[in-house]
């Protein structure tokens, strides 16, 4: 293992602070997917940046049609336990690498860390 001389991007855990993502985008980690499984209003409003909308009710559908099993997944919601139920479901449907964003969005504001919106803003 490295010794600290070349810094390294946050391991992969089912649970997952915003920092652990950040860290994993800044490292330039192309190999995962945010998905934000709020309603589409909210997602249009604002949504961490590089999010992909999958609303709850179409979750498994659009990931199995979509994404590889192995691919990392972190999982966003409002609430923690709406991202964790919507992890368990992804990991049911075999998804193997899916990790709960804790704190959601809010907790991605609360970092400063870039958010995007889909809505014209008057």
């Amino acid at each position: 293992m490295n010794s600290g001389l070349f810094p390294q991007p946050a391991s992969f855990k089912e649970k997952s602070r915003v920092y652990d993502l950040k860290s994993r985008i800044d490292w330039g980690e192309p190999a995962l997917t945010i998905i934000d499984v709020r309603d589409r209003a909210s997602f249009n409003e604002a949504h961490i940046m590089g999010a992909i909308s999958f609303p709850r009710e179409e979750l498994v559908e659009r990931a199995n049609a979509s994404l590889e099993s192995e691919r990392d997944i972190y999982v966003y919601s409002d609430t923690d336990e709406e991202a964790a139920d919507a992890a368990a479901r992804l990991r049911e449907a075999g998804f193997q690498r899916v990790a709960e964003l804790t704190g959601g969005l809010g907790a991605w504001r609360a970092a400063e860390y870039p958010v995007e919106s889909s809505s014209v803003v008057a």
